[in-house]
Formats: structure tokens, C-alpha cells, sequence
């Protein structure tokens, strides 16, 4: 899971280029789906334990609580201040790094983040774990130590089968996540809340150069073809020693 700011605060930061995390943490509203089937897979099956892993600042725990409320049963919070402003693929070393001390047969990622919208730091993440993945999934079915996935696609649906332990990007087709109730709220801070540092990252934070808006457009010349159009392009481009 990911803790991001709250939609209608988000802004840059004009010191470091990047985006303000300094007010209230929320969860990606993405990833309570990939909570939501947790739970229904824990539910279906009567085994196991569904465990939140986020990477972020130690007030990020305070956004994993909800799903802590949802009915999961611990937290996991990678938090270190050499992973602060890293990039998709040293998040991913450090997700990877939590992961693998897991153990999980199934890491459920919801298919993007509300804040980035990268849509692929599961894939990062499996290519570290070298586990299978699959993404944009619509139904998932688990048992005998596989998993089938349905996802939809231009033309039409794609049913693909993997082993586990496997990574699924799960879409916001998949089911309606649940409200915490007020018992599960009030039982949400005495579950186990693990901070673990961040040895597995890869070296300091990624550090923003500049960010500024993109150059203007140079000039321009619109050509209607009437059968010199050709022609017309050719001069344009030898006028300007580009052929």
C-alpha cells in the first residue's frame, strides 16, 4: 500500500521539486482493492494472514491503520530517511527486500497510485522478487499453489494462469472495498505495527535537478496538401539545414 496526500492539498514543493508530503497521509485509493481481495481470499480459504506493506515516513503508518480497521492483521512500514524522494527502483529494492522477509505466497498491489499514476512499480517489484505477474486483474481465483487471473483487454478478456509465490496488480473492477467498522477502528492501533529500516535500499535518494514547465513551441508552419505538399515539407526542412 501507499500513503499519499490528501487530493485536494497536493502540490510541489517548490524546495525540492517534489511532491508535498508534509500534511495529512491517506491510502491510495487504488490500493484498498488489492486489500479488499486480500481480506475475501483470507475469508474464503479460513487460513493465513493479510499484511500491509507500505514504504514512506513513520506518519505514514497512521494512513496503514485503515486498512488495519478493514480487517487486515499487521503493518509492515519500511521507513528510512536514505529512501526519502526515491525513485520507482529503489522503492522497489526496498519493497522487495520487506517482501522476501515475508515469505508471502501472494503480494496483491493495487494498479497504480493516486498520486504518481506510474503503473508499474509491481513490475519492479516482481522483477526483483523474480516472481510472475499479473496485472489489471478483474477476478482472481486462488488454490493448489496457482492462481488464475481475468483481465480485460481491447478485444476482449485474457484468462492467464501462474505459479506461486506471484505479484497481482489488481484493477478497480476487481470488487467494492469494504468500510472499517467502529469495532475495527477501535481495534486497529492494538494490531501489530512493525518499522523496519531500509539496509536493502540502494544507495541515498534520487535528488531533482529542476522541474519546470516545458519550452515553448518554436515556429511553426501549417502546410494543406494540394498536391505540393511534399514538395513544401522538403523546402521547410532544407531551409532549415535539417536534410
Amino acid at each position: 500500500m501507499k500513503a499519499v496526500p490528501d487530493a485536494a492539498g497536493r502540490r510541489i514543493d517548490p524546495a525540492t521539486k517534489r511532491l508535498d508530503r508534509s500534511g495529512e497521509l491517506a491510502i491510495s485509493d487504488f490500493d484498498t482493492y488489492a486489500v479488499e481481495e486480500g481480506l475475501k481470499l483470507k475469508e474464503a480459504s479460513g487460513e493465513g494472514e493479510v499484511v500491509v506493506v507500505s514504504m514512506g515516513p513513520e506518519k505514514a503508518m497512521d494512513a496503514l491503520r485503515k486498512a488495519l480497521a478493514m480487517g487486515a492483521d499487521r503493518a509492515v512500514l519500511v521507513t528510512d530517511s536514505a529512501l526519502e524522494n526515491a525513485d520507482v527502483l529503489e522503492t522497489a529494492v526496498a519493497l522487495a527486500g520487506a517482501l522476501e522477509k515475508e515469505g508471502a505466497d501472494l503480494v496483491l498491489f493495487g494498479q497504480q497510485s493516486a498520486d504518481g499514476g506510474g503503473a508499474c512499480l509491481w513490475a519492479a517489484v516482481a522483477e526483483k522478487l523474480r516472481y510472475p505477474v499479473v496485472s489489471q486483474v478483474s477476478e482472481l481465483t486462488v488454490g493448489d499453489g496457482s492462481l488464475t487471473g481475468k483481465r480485460q483487454t481491447e478485444f476482449g478478456y485474457d484468462t492467464i494462469r501462474a505459479l506461486m509465490p506471484a505479484i497481482v496488480a489488481v484493477s478497480d473492477a476487481i470488487n467494492t472495498p469494504r468500510y472499517p467498522s467502529l469495532k475495527g477502528i477501535m481495534g486497529a492501533k492494538k494490531k501489530p505495527q512493525e518499522l523496519v529500516g531500509a539496509s536493502e535500499a540502494a544507495g541515498p535518494g534520487t535528488t531533482v535537478v529542476a522541474l519546470n514547465p516545458p519550452p515553448p513551441r518554436g515556429e511553426a508552419q501549417k502546410i494543406e496538401d494540394d498536391g505540393s505538399a511534399a514538395d513544401r515539407i522538403v523546402e521547410f526542412l532544407v531551409e532549415r539545414r535539417l536534410v
